[in-house]
């Protein structure tokens, strides 16, 4: 594999794993619930646009999402410390461990297929997922939220 397919593999393997694990583990939780949990507790407070931006959605959509994981007190809505006349979204301490949950179900699907790598693999692994962290924050793409 030459250096320009790398980034498109890695990235298609990593949604298949995502469908796969969501699909053994019978969680029909949507993704979306997952990556805004996710956002908002490595970010902090975001409002409804800035969530529909980094989620790629509508922002009717997004709020529709909003709504429901709010009903489920995973996420709350506050004015914004910025703007009482904006809205802001917190995940909330019950969300938290959703998100928690959700990742540890993630990782005891997964673990039979990883079950036959040895050292040296895991060691790769390990250090391509440090690799990826560091280049899928916000600061280290230069975008903005």
């Amino acid at each position: 594999m030459n250096r320009q397919d790398v980034i498109p593999s890695l990235v298609l393997s990593g949604y298949a794993l995502g469908r796969i694990a969501a699909q053994d583990a019978g969680n029909d939780a949507p993704a979306a619930q997952w990556r805004v949990l996710s956002l908002l507790e490595q970010a902090g407070p975001k409002r409804v646009g800035e969530l529909a931006a980094a989620a790629r959605t509508t922002q009717p959509g997004m709020t529709r999402l909003i709504g429901n994981l709010e009903r489920e007190g995973l996420v709350l809505r506050s004015p914004d410390a910025e703007d009482s006349r904006a809205i802001a979204v917190a995940i909330t301490d019950p969300g938290s461990r959703a998100l928690q949950a959700w990742r540890e179900e993630f990782r005891d699907t997964l673990a039979p297929r990883f079950a036959d790598l040895d050292a040296d693999e895991w060691g790769v692994l390990t250090r391509a997922a440090e690799i990826l962290a560091a280049h899928t924050t916000t600061e280290s793409t230069g975008a903005t939220e």
